[in-house]
This record gives structure tokens, C-alpha cells and sequence, in this order.
């Protein structure tokens, strides 16, 4: 049995823990390889950011203290570590490669490496800007998100597998009879951090709505005003998630075209296919590999995002085409079940440069 220690940056409540993590355990195990996953960042730290609440400092203090301590006492324990995005926010690349458990996966599914190079989160540029570079060059090997974050990481360690962050579509399953028929619903999932990207929609969704009855659900962040659009805000729970993405017509995942956006992995997207729902999405990094024209609309432009939602909106059928050529295109290339075998590999390969 290979023995691998995951470091997590966050606690269970995040979606890179759960889902590049935590839901791989018990395949992983039939296959001889057990996951026990750390955090550093508890659920409480993230409840409070998403409220708007103060950095909780002594919160950090003593999740920071545990993790040391846990690396100190527990790392030898392990045949391999796999870290997501980083051991500690902040720490130089020396530091944290001296206290990497080695060998180590390098896991990622944002372009962390832009959070230190003076734009996106710049902070200390002479100090930690390449601290990722560094951290990925050290690797026995990288998982990444996206076939941008790939390349990146490929001009560093030539050990780069893609990764896609995928649903387990066991979970992720449609109910068709959960539609409301009489008003066109769009629905959007994400985190606080990402719901700004919704500004994009208000035009298009205004001129839709003047046309016929619009709701716009949101689940996980702050939802903007629309004029003539019924919004409904929800709150994030694992509960009842699946049965929302159920409820929609059509699942959007509006981007801005720049360096960090590019670094999105399209998960939502996945999310909602897996669902049977059909998608638009911006014309932006890995949503161009996520949506085929069989399942869903690219736009580049408040004209093409208005033309796909009338398409949908007036077509019902067509929605339930392509609702179930998106459900097999996750089935098939974006599943738990289809990229177990490619976690297994990356395990496997930095195994043996360890050796």
C-alpha cells in the first residue's frame, strides 16, 4: 500500500478539497494507494471570509502551528505528499520547499502562480514571485487543472499530467421533473470570490427579460441587479446543491478574457452537464475544451450571449438534446470514474522518482 499525505490549503467546505482531493479516497484505496488529507485553512476561516468577516489571525496562528507540527512529526510516515496550491500563503520558496515532504505532488487548478508577481494578489513581488515556479520545478510530479495551467508548468517540469477537476457523476445525476416550464431559468454556481464575473450577464439577461419571465438563481455568492430579472441569491449547501443545478434551464459560466480567468478550469460547467443541463459560457480558457457545440454556446459578445439564450429559452427540445449530449461528454472525459486511472498514474510516477 502506497502511503500519500494531502495537503490541502483548505478545509472540506472548499471545492479543491473536496474535489481534488477528498472524493478520490476510496478509489485510490482499491487500487493500493491510501489518501489521508490535512488542511491548513479550517471551514471556520472560510465561513468567516465568505461573510465578510476580519481576517481571524489567531484562527491562522494555530492552524499554521498544527500543520508544522503534523509535517514535524507525521511526514515520515508517508511515501508521497501531494500539496495544492501551497504548505503556507506567504512563506518564500526555500522555506517551503525545506519543509515539503518529499517526494511531492505538485496540485493545482488556478494560475496561483500570478498571486505573488505584482498583479492578481501581488504582494512582496522580490520575494515570492516565482515562489510557485520554484515549487513546481521541485516536484516529482505536477497535476494541473487546465491545459493553460499545464503549459505553464510544463516549461518548468517536464512531469505535468492534466488533471481536470471532474464530479462524480454517480452524485451528479439529472431530474428532469424538477423544471419549472413556466419561466426560463438560468442558474449560476460559485463562491464570492468569483461571482463579480455575473456583471457580465446583466445586459444580456435585462434584454432577454423584456421579452418574457427571467429568473436568475445563484447559488454561492452575491447575485447583481438586473432589471426585469426575478434573482434568487442561495446559499451554498452540499444538501441541496445537486437538486438546484437541477432546476435550471441552462448553467452559465460568464469569465472576463485575462491571465488569471484563463487559469479557470470550467468546473461549474461540469458541474451542470453532468446534470443534463446545457451551458453558455465566455469564449475563455478551458471552457473552450469543456463545451462542445453539441452541449452548449461559446460567446464573446453581449450579442452572442443574448442569440444562445434565446436559442435555449425557445427551444425546449433542444435543451433536452443537449442537456444529454453534455451529461455523456462529462461521463465520458470528465468523470471521477475516467480520471481515477490519471491520479494514479501521477501517484505512481512520483513514487518512483523518489526512489
Amino acid at each position: 500500500m502506497i502511503k500519500v499525505l494531502g495537503l490541502a490549503l483548505y478545509g472540506p467546505m472548499a471545492a479543491s478539497t473536496r474535489y481534488r482531493l477528498g472524493q478520490y479516497v476510496p478509489g485510490l484505496a482499491e487500487r493500493g494507494i491510501a489518501l489521508d488529507i490535512r488542511y491548513l485553512l479550517d471551514d471556520k476561516y472560510l465561513q468567516q471570509r465568505f461573510n465578510g468577516g476580519p481576517m481571524p489571525w489567531l484562527n491562522l496562528l494555530q492552524t499554521g502551528w498544527q500543520r508544522l507540527r503534523e509535517l514535524r512529526s507525521e511526514s515520515e510516515n508517508f511515501d508521497l505528499s501531494i500539496v495544492y496550491c501551497e504548505l503556507f500563503p506567504l512563506l518564500p520558496a526555500w522555506a517551503e520547499y525545506a519543509l515539503l515532504p518529499k517526494p511531492y505532488v505538485y496540485d493545482f487548478d488556478d494560475a496561483f502562480y500570478l498571486k505573488y508577481q505584482g498583479g492578481r494578489l501581488g504582494v512582496m513581488p522580490p520575494i515570492l514571485g516565482r515562489k510557485f515556479d520554484a515549487i513546481i520545478a521541485g516536484a516529482a510530479a505536477v497535476s494541473a487543472g487546465n491545459q493553460t495551467l499545464a503549459g505553464y508548468a510544463r516549461g518548468l517540469n517536464t512531469r505535468t499530467r492534466l488533471l481536470p477537476t471532474v464530479v462524480d457523476t454517480g452524485r451528479y445525476v439529472p431530474v428532469h421533473n424538477s423544471r419549472d416550464a413556466t419561466t426560463f431559468t438560468v442558474g449560476w454556481i460559485g463562491s464570492p470570490s468569483t461571482a463579480p464575473y455575473l456583471a457580465e450577464l446583466i445586459a444580456p439577461l435585462a434584454l432577454i427579460a423584456r421579452e418574457g419571465p427571467v429568473r436568475l438563481v445563484v447559488i454561492g455568492g452575491k447575485a447583481p441587479l438586473i432589471p426585469g430579472v426575478r434573482v434568487d441569491e442561495v446559499a451554498w449547501n452540499e444538501d441541496t446543491e445537486i437538486a438546484l443545478l437541477n432546476s435550471f434551464d441552462v448553467g452559465v459560466m460568464p469569465l472576463t478574457d485575462d491571465e488569471w480567468a484563463r487559469g479557470k478550469c470550467a468546473f461549474k460547467l461540469i458541474q451542470y452537464m453532468a446534470c443534463a443541463v446545457p451551458v453558455i459560457a465566455s469564449r475563455v480558457g478551458a471552457n473552450v475544451d469543456v463545451v462542445s457545440p453539441d452541449c452548449g454556446y461559446l460567446a464573446s459578445s453581449e450579442q452572442e450571449w443574448v442569440a444562445a439564450l434565446r436559442i435555449l429559452r425557445d427551444q425546449p427540445e433542444r435543451r433536452k438534446t443537449m442537456g444529454e449530449a453534455a451529461r455523456t461528454r462529462v461521463v465520458q472525459q470528465y468523470s471521477l470514474h475516467s480520471n481515477l486511472p490519471m491520479l494514479e498514474e501521477i501517484i505512481r510516477l512520483a513514487v518512483e522518482q523518489g526512489e
